[in-house]
């Protein structure tokens, strides 16, 4: 059910990014070399021939303690049956493997969705340098006028 990425799932889960996120274009944010190499702690789940969720993360190569996860999508008819779970799961023990203690991940304030999904996964927010309906994000951090709430978590705490 689950299984690390190919080069060739990117035409998969690219294929699904519009219509998982109601619409809005993400496509550029997850180019095809996320699929080339960085295939040891990106996951996808298939079901029947069908994808219905993906993980794309990384070690940090600046940060020797830390892994950062990308992009995260589950099809919105799987949603609420813990396939982002197993994928979360999956890339924690990925990171640990590598001696990663730390995992952080981003998402835009707009996003109620991934703001709450990480929250209850354990997540920090870390304070930005402005609030943003009640949310600390950092200004400018995707480009200008693209704010960003960026989360961390140790994995220490799971255990």
């Amino acid at each position: 059910m689950i299984r690390q990425v190919k080069p060739s799932d990117f035409y998969a889960v690219t294929s699904v990014i519009q219509s998982w996120w109601g619409g809005r274009d993400l496509r550029a944010k997850l180019p095809k070399l996320f699929f080339e190499h960085f295939q040891q702690t990106s996951f996808v789940v298939v079901e029947k021939g069908e994808l219905i969720g993906f993980l794309v993360g990384f070690l940090s190569q600046s940060h020797s303690d830390e892994a950062y996860i990308h992009f995260v999508g589950v099809h919105p008819d799987h949603r609420k049956l813990k396939i982002g779970k197993i994928l979360y799961q999956a890339f924690y023990e990925a990171a640990e493997k590598e001696g990663r203690t730390t995992i952080k991940a981003v998402t835009a304030p707009i996003n109620k969705v991934s703001i709450a999904y990480h929250t209850k996964l354990g997540f920090q927010i870390e304070k930005g340098d402005k609030t943003v309906d009640g949310i600390s994000v950092f200004s400018d951090y995707d480009g200008i006028h693209e704010d960003r709430v960026l989360f961390v978590k140790k994995l220490e705490a799971m255990k």
